[in-house]
């Protein structure tokens, strides 16, 4: 939204007396890692993003704010994030074009409480969700679960940020949902029961997702991020390993490019032996986590 530029001394004078207290410094920043080559120049770096994120959380660190500034581009999963009508119409596309039987069906008997909630929580009829199919489904009813607000989402920020600049897509919304699209059916209803599961769990979770990728804990995110959905070894392959696998091949030709990119993905493509600092680092690169 664009603020309203408010005159007369007297608004202005109230204004500031009701400002709010300025959120604390945090003590640490989500994680950062500059990219370079054997020499020593700086090729690039890497950020781990938050697809939603609640109010007022603070994520810019001042090494972040000069990485910004030194990027030549900005590269991200999906580029047209502010196009949510072509987007909304990309998944009403995909996600009817095979035929399914009814959503409850598909859902395991001790999940149903599960997903009666979501559809109370969302506001949506149950019969939205009979004709689509299973991954999307599960897609759909993530969004209503997430607590965050995708408005508020740290991708979108970082678009923000590069007018003016190079944007580059590593996937594009239609390469992604067709990820999920081309999952056998099986494994679109292990998704689905993963997504309702996590509500079920979500009061006895050890902490917060996004107060501890704010953290920068790499340890605390990588045991939260690998429960799950990402526990199944068929979808933690299909959506996270065979990417970064690509995405890492796609980098490696970008930063042999004169533009340093700063490359923005979800922090979960950055964890462990299969994440992109270790896949860069194997292709010959220095990864050095500067956050």
């Amino acid at each position: 939204m664009i603020a309203r530029i408010l005159s007369g001394l007297v608004m202005m004078t109230l204004l500031a007396a009701c400002q709010p207290e300025p959120a604390p410094v945090p003590d640490s920043y989500p994680a950062l890692w500059e990219i370079s080559q054997p020499g020593g120049e700086v090729e690039g770096w890497l950020f781990g993003t938050i697809h939603a994120l609640p109010d007022d959380v603070v994520w810019r660190s001042p090494r972040l704010d000069r990485s910004i500034g030194s990027a030549d581009a900005l590269v991200v999963e999906v580029a047209n994030l502010e196009d949510g009508a072509k987007l909304s119409g990309l998944f009403e596309k995909m996600a009817y074009d095979r035929p399914s039987p009814p959503i409850r069906q598909r859902i395991a008997p001790q999940l149903r409480d599960e997903f009666d909630a979501l559809l109370m929580k969302g506001g949506v009829q149950r019969s939205y969700f009979d004709r689509m199919e299973s991954w999307a489904a599960a897609l759909a009813l993530a969004q209503i679960a997430q607590d965050g607000d995708s408005e508020n989402g740290v991708d979108r920020a970082l678009i923000g940020e590069f007018e003016g600049r190079r944007v580059i897509e590593l996937e594009g919304a239609a390469n992604q949902l067709s990820i999920f699209d081309s999952l056998p059916e099986a494994e679109q209803r292990d998704l689905l029961a993963a997504v309702l599961a996590e509500t079920s769990d979500a009061a006895n979770k050890t902490g917060d997702l996004a107060s501890i990728w704010q953290s920068g804990d790499l340890e605390r995110l990588g045991e939260i991020t690998g429960r799950g959905i990402l526990a199944d070894p068929e979808l933690k392959a299909a959506l996270l390993d065979t990417r970064n696998i690509a995405w890492a091949a796609r980098i490696e030709t970008l930063l042999a490019a004169p533009e340093r990119p700063l490359i923005a993905v979800g922090a979960g493509h950055l964890l462990g032996a299969g994440g992109l600092p270790a896949l860069l680092e194997r292709r010959g690169y220095t990864v050095r986590r500067i956050d």
